[in-house]
């Protein structure tokens, strides 16, 4: 346990160095004068004129030479102080508090529901491998799975909000705001999930020592609960807990669709700015979580089954 934590530290620590590098030698690279978007991310671009941008550039030390302009952000993060966006002039870590914990909220609302939704039918599937419920299963899954997150928040915008007028089309700060945006994530994931947790269900149930437990005289519920949940947990934690990092990550635009005020949504603002402290914050903060959640999974796919921890 102490080897796998030692590991996972290392990581962190790679991963915030390389994260650091990349973002900005990307954010150097991409086209245009850094100084006029800048500018015209303050004023407006109809506002921005030569003299903002000299300004702008000016204040913020543009012209400094890259390698100095990293090791002064560098010799800030090594004091924890991830800067000020050069945008809202707030503190970068203030500003990824409140992104980032939207888009936590999202995506754990996500997460719940596909749970609900998902873990049921993938179990009563899968113990009944081959029955009517697991061939429906296979073609709702794949219906689901393949429709974008994009339209499926479309169709339920029209459908629920516009046509039936039950919740609101987009929004944040009412808990009704969670449904929709959190229904368009978690039905594909509910697809995903409840497909996973029927091959590991039907594998469990096909196994020696699940029919050996049904020669005992074990019902079908003590079963379940004793040999079935546990040994299809690892699988379901593991696939569940990258998928909580890819909603995180990747809800740009369900974010965008939805008004919610999310990382993903602010992370593509602060590249078209150009918010290099901005970018480089969110992406390390990010590339931190995901080394955590990585851990998380390990030690707790190490709790439900010590067999399969890695070194």
């Amino acid at each position: 346990m102490m080897r796998l934590l030692g590991y996972r530290a290392m990581q962190a620590l790679l991963v915030a160095l390389l994260v650091g590098v990349l973002t900005f030698l990307m954010m150097q690279a991409l086209p245009g004068d850094m100084a006029f978007r800048i500018a015209a991310g303050r004023y407006g671009y109809d506002m921005v004129t030569a003299g903002a941008a000299d300004a702008v550039r000016a204040e913020l030390g543009l012209d400094r030479p890259a390698l100095q302009a990293f090791g002064l952000w560098f010799l800030d993060l090594l004091r924890l102080d991830l800067g000020t966006s050069v945008l809202s002039g707030a503190p970068v870590i203030d500003e990824i508090r409140h992104q980032l914990g939207a888009s936590l909220q999202l995506a754990g609302a996500a997460l719940i529901l596909s749970l609900l939704m998902g873990l049921p039918i993938g179990i009563a599937a899968g113990l009944r491998a081959g029955g009517w419920l697991d061939r429906a299963l296979l073609v709702g899954s794949t219906a689901l799975r393949s429709v974008p997150q994009f339209l499926m928040g479309l169709i339920l915008i029209v459908l629920v909000s516009i046509q039936l007028g039950w919740l609101p089309a987009a929004g944040h700060g009412r808990p009704e705001h969670f449904i929709l945006p959190a229904l368009t994530l978690a039905l594909g994931l509910a697809a995903a999930s409840a497909r996973i947790t029927r091959d590991a269900m039907a594998g469990v149930a096909a196994s020696p020592f699940y029919a050996f437990g049904r020669w005992k005289g074990l019902s079908e519920g003590q079963m379940l609960r004793r040999h079935g949940l546990r040994n299809i947990g690892v699988a379901l934690i593991t696939f569940l807990g990258l998928q909580f990092a890819m909603l995180v990550e990747g809800v740009v635009v369900v974010e965008t669709i939805f008004g919610w005020p999310g990382i993903g949504h602010a992370l593509v603002h602060a590249i078209f700015g150009r918010d290099v402290p901005m970018v480089q914050g969110t992406a390390l903060m990010l590339g931190l979580g995901f080394v955590a959640l990585n851990t998380l999974i390990d030690l707790a796919a190490h709790r439900i089954d010590p067999r399969g921890a890695r070194p």
